[in-house]
């Protein structure tokens, strides 16, 4: 029997990657991109020439079957995401979950994942918190923000520059605007930044300031 690696890869600057996950990629009979043109970039700058393919949201669930089979026939296979740690709001948790099923060992590598140096770089308690990921875009969306309005945890939610105005003036208007948050986009890249204040200043800054990279957003838990 083969053995499932997740391996993360950088969000950003390409020194963030580990020597044992350039080991394993390398050492993979088969290593599966969200998007073989992207991580493709990763894998000639890291010389690593192995058999790559595409292991997509559009497609997992018509591969995974053959993609366990292969591994259950004594094949080492590689996920890899286009920026972070695979199955966190990527592709990944429907193969993880079969290769379980199967009795198949899996071995997810520490590395690179967006929110965790958001979570600290924001200055709120990170003792206890939620992850969101992406809130839904339109059914269900505000019957979850009444009920976020009242979780008392740091709560970590990843959003697109194209609607965080959107979110945050959202957030601000059921949650209150005085609620303290930051928000941090292109990390580990040149760009990176993270702008810290109420809902109120923060909806502000980013309509003066059209946002742009990829983003999380960290807003402070209800006062108890």
């Amino acid at each position: 029997m083969g053995k499932l690696y997740v391996v993360p890869t950088p969000v950003g600057n390409l020194e963030d990657m580990t020597f044992r996950a350039i080991r394993v990629l390398k050492e993979a009979d088969l290593i599966l991109a969200e998007d073989t043109r992207t991580s493709g970039i990763l894998l000639k700058h890291f010389e690593i020439k192995n058999a790559m393919l595409s292991h997509h949201k559009f497609n997992e669930h018509q591969t995974v079957d053959s993609l366990v089979k292969r591994i259950l026939g004594g094949e080492t296979i590689a996920l890899i995401s286009d920026a972070g740690t695979p199955a966190i709001s990527d592709p990944g948790f429907l193969l993880v979950r079969e290769c379980v099923r199967n009795g198949i060992e899996v071995q997810c590598l520490p590395g690179a994942t967006a929110f965790v140096p958001a979570l600290v770089a924001s200055g709120l308690p990170n003792d206890k918190f939620c992850f969101e990921g992406f809130l839904p875009q339109k059914k269900g969306r505000m019957t979850r923000l009444n009920f976020l309005a009242e979780e008392t945890r740091t709560m970590i939610f990843y959003e697109s520059p194209y609607r965080l105005v959107k979110t945050l003036t959202q957030l601000s208007e059921r949650f209150g605007a005085e609620r303290q948050a930051s928000v941090s986009r292109e990390i580990s890249k040149v760009h990176e930044e993270t702008v810290h204040g109420s809902l109120a200043e923060l909806t502000e800054h980013f309509t003066a300031h059209e946002p742009k990279g990829e983003i999380v957003l960290i807003v402070a838990g209800k006062d108890m």
